[in-house]
């Protein structure tokens, strides 16, 4: 960190900011293809829709795209059942986490996240001057009474990712409407969706119903994930017309691409795609959970597209890591949230799954369990 500026200085509390680390995509001296599966990413991409969708963007760049983003709050209200007025877009679903911490949360407020939550809510939180306060958590779950008791009346926001990141685990609808009803007159929930698509439940519908009854409930979606557009940043949230109108008023105008846009739009509408993309996903994460489990290594039940593989101590998580670099691997240490005994595995495709089992079997010494 360089020496600060004797004159020159940032709001107080930026520098206290602990840097967010991103999952690593190249390894210094690799010579074979690496596979990566420390960023959550969908291995079987976008939808060809969505690829068609940029290149015929690229034959207008010199064009601002919608500031209104009609037509993608158009098609994600269609697909989801929604009220399109009540849609906002942005360049990812953590300039919308971004956005509620900079208009809901402010120098002497507070902002609730639980205790393996995902990192960008503390960073906003503070980056608005808020103070992030951390839930416990219950065994890798999110804890709703142990957030009701460090609600006070300085709470404005609380965060919870449903399934979470990056545990994989999740609580029912009836917990997360007893978290609504219980939270300070003055706060919001904000329902982190980001891997919603990927929950067993057919009927799961990432808090859709909660934002409809109630006036302090928000949902959070992505197209990062299920949708493979990572690269694009792109993102959405739902909530009561009185916070998208707020949000709306911080929101840069053209804060999404045209190429985002068009992506977006095909990308939802591609509901074939997304059904793919979900049952493989299914499929290998429950083979690489049992594959895993039968050498000894444990994972929560997981509704998302990874697992976190939870070893004896840091020293064998570390230990097996650099196992899976070596053999070409990349995967998540989740020290920094507060699981240094584990690695966040991304679900990969059947040659990905394979190449952990195979190499984790050789680090522990153990012939591989039956496919």
């Amino acid at each position: 960190m360089g020496t600060p500026h004797r004159t020159i200085r940032p709001q107080p509390g930026i520098l206290d900011i602990e840097l967010y680390v991103s999952g690593e995509s190249k390894l210094a001296g690799a010579q074979n293809s690496v596979t990566k599966l420390s960023s959550n990413e969908n291995p079987y991409g976008p939808s060809p829709a969505a690829k068609a969708a940029v290149i015929a963007a690229a034959e207008s760049l010199e064009l601002y795209p919608d500031s209104g983003h009609a037509a993608l709050r158009g098609a994600i209200a269609e697909v989801h059942g929604l009220d399109p007025a009540r849609v906002i877009c942005g360049a990812g679903s953590d300039e919308i986490i971004a956005f509620l911490c900079q208009v809901y949360a402010g120098p002497g407020d507070e902002v609730v996240h639980t205790e393996h939550g995902f990192a960008m809510y503390p960073i906003s939180a503070r980056a608005a001057g808020a103070t992030p306060v951390e839930a416990p958590e219950r065994v890798r779950v999110t804890d709703v009474d142990a957030i009701l008791s460090v609600c006070t009346d300085r709470t404005r926001l609380v965060f919870i990712a449903n399934p979470n990141n990056p545990t994989g685990t999740m609580i029912g609808p009836e917990e997360v409407a007893r978290l609504a009803e219980g939270l300070p007159e003055a706060a919001l929930l904000v329902l982190d969706g980001a891997y919603a698509e990927y929950v067993r439940d057919p009927d799961f519908d990432a808090g859709r119903a909660l934002v409809e009854a109630r006036d302090n409930v928000v949902m959070t979606r992505t197209f990062s994930k299920v949708h493979g557009l990572g690269g694009l940043r792109v993102g959405w949230g739902y909530g009561p017309a009185h916070v998208i109108e707020a949000l709306n008023r911080v929101r840069g105008p053209f804060n999404v691409s045209a190429a985002g846009l068009a992506a977006g739009e095909a990308a939802i509408r591609d509901r074939d795609h997304v059904a793919r993309s979900v049952a493989l996903n299914a499929q290998w994460r429950d083979w690489l959970a049992a594959e895993l489990d039968a050498l000894g290594i444990p994972s929560d039940r997981s509704e998302a597209n990874f697992i976190l593989a939870r070893f004896d101590s840091p020293d064998q998580a570390g230990a097996c890591d650099m196992a899976l670099r070596e053999g070409g691997v990349l995967v998540r240490r989740v020290t920094g949230y507060k699981l240094p005994a584990a690695l966040r595995i991304t679900i990969g495709d059947e040659l990905a799954c394979r190449r952990v089992v195979s190499i984790i079997a050789d680090f522990l010494g153990r012939s591989e369990p039956a496919a």
